[in-house]
Order: structure tokens, then sequence, then C-alpha cells
């Protein structure tokens, strides 16, 4: 067993599964004496539901999700070369819709129905994917353990190619005009990224602190283990303290009786 097969199998099991088996390949990992893989592997973050619906379908729908992953290349080559993308992005917008569609019917076979922000959060890591090579990566093998997302429509890495030459300027008043509305719409679009930024932290607080709570629980439960396993060790080393003294008063006395044996015997012989 490595890193990747663990995470392979780790991230394809449902949410409700993910400590169980990562307890297990860990344990798994420190039988095969390998203690450094098994700290890694303990390290791997339990995954987001839309997360996991995107590994769920890495691995149920290969084939479907390859031509998202194969059309996002020729996007990011179209752009890159300067050419129009306007038919592969409706390409890509029915790919995505169709992979959406399955990502919530597996889902919902695994009783782990969609609901919206979860969904966007899924078709947002697809849109990513089919613009971002490292999120096509990512998607592609399968282990997520969040959701992705890639602001706008220009593929990652790719600045947008040569505008024609500006219109002369306009008029002081119509310059003043829309210079305001420009600031207007920029405050606008920070106030929803910012918006966009506090709902992303508030739901990662929130699924930190329930990995925090399972792994109170966990802690309890090996806490627990452990008092047990003293209560039945302190038992057991009463038991050898009392067999021990059996041992003793067994021999001690095993000793008197072969004294008094052989004095009759010696006796009975008139010595």
């Amino acid at each position: 067993m490595d890193l990747a097969s663990a995470a392979h199998e780790l991230y394809g099991v449902p949410p409700a599964e993910f400590m169980d088996t990562r307890r297990r390949l860990v344990a798994e990992a420190r039988a095969a004496g390998d203690a450094a893989l098994a700290r890694r592997i303990g390290a791997l973050h339990k995954p987001t539901v839309s997360a996991w619906a995107v590994n769920r379908l890495s691995r149920a729908a290969g084939g479907d999700l390859a031509m998202l992953l194969d059309l996002g290349a020729r996007l990011r080559a179209a752009w890159a070369a300067g050419e129009p993308i306007g038919g592969l992005e409706q390409r890509r917008g029915e790919i995505v819709a169709m992979l959406l569609r399955t990502a919530e019917r597996l889902a919902a076979d695994a009783g782990l129905p969609l609901r919206d922000q979860i969904r966007r959060e899924v078709e947002d890591t697809l849109q990513a994917a089919a613009v971002d090579p490292r999120v096509a990566e990512e998607v592609r093998i399968g282990t997520l353990d969040r959701p992705r997302s890639h602001a706008g429509f220009v593929p990652a890495g790719f600045t947008a190619p040569a505008r024609p030459a500006a219109p002369p300027e306009p008029g002081p008043e119509v310059s003043k005009k829309q210079r305001a509305e420009e600031e207007r719409r920029r405050r606008e679009e920070a106030a929803e990224a910012a918006r966009r930024e506090a709902d992303k932290a508030a739901k990662e607080a929130a699924e930190w602190a329930a990995e925090v709570a399972e792994a109170q629980r966990e802690l309890d439960e090996r806490a627990a283990e452990a008092d047990e396993l003293r209560r039945r060790l302190n038992r057991a080393l009463e038991r050898r303290r009392a067999a021990e003294r059996r041992v003793e008063v067994a021999r001690r006395e095993h000793t008197r009786a072969s004294r008094a044996a052989e004095d009759a015997r010696r006796r009975a012989e008139g010595r």
C-alpha cells in the first residue's frame, strides 16, 4: 500500500465511512511497519459532500468526465491561439449539465441527495476543471477533499487576447458617469466577493467544527478503551499476584509434607 492507493480507496467511500476507513488504513500502514505512511494517511481530510460527489463521478462516470477534461484542454488551446471558443463554451455547458445530473443520481443512490448549495459547489468544481489544468488533474484522480472554483471564464494561466484599439475618449460628462458606474460596479463586485468568501469561510468553519466533534468522539472512545484495558490489566496483575502467592504457599506446604513423609518413613524402618 502507498499513499496514492490509500487515498483512492479512502476518497471513494461515503463521507460517513471516511473516519473508520482512515483508521483501518492507518492501522494497516502501522502493522506493515510504515509509520511515515500511517501519519500521512492520518492527515488526509474528510471530504465535503460536494467533493465526495465529484470523486464519485470520477469512479462511476469516468468516461463522461473525460469528455469534459478533454474539452477543457481544447478550450485552453483555442484560447491560447486566439481562436473562437464560443462553440466550445456551449459544449462545456452541455457536458457540465449532463455530469451534474449524473452526480445527483449517484448521490441519491448512495443516500446523499445534493442540496442546492452542494449542487452549486459540484457545478463550480466541474466548471473549474474545464479551465484549470490543476483542478482537472485533481478531478481526474478523484481525491478531492474540498470543492474547487475558478473566477470568470478565462482559462487558468492565460491572459486575455489583444483587443482592438479603444474608441475615442468620451466627453467629460460621459466619462464622469462611466467612472462612477465602474466604481459602483467594482464596489458591488468586491462586496459580492467578500460575501462569497465569508460564506465559504463559515462553511469551512462549520465543517471543521464537525471534524472536531467527530475527532473528540473518537478520542473519547479510545480513552474509554484505554481505561478498560487498564482495568483489565490491573485485574490480571492482581490475579497474577494471587497465583504467585498460591504457588509460594503450595511449595512451602509441599516441602513440609515431604519432610514429614521422610520422617515417618524413617520411623517405620526403625531408624
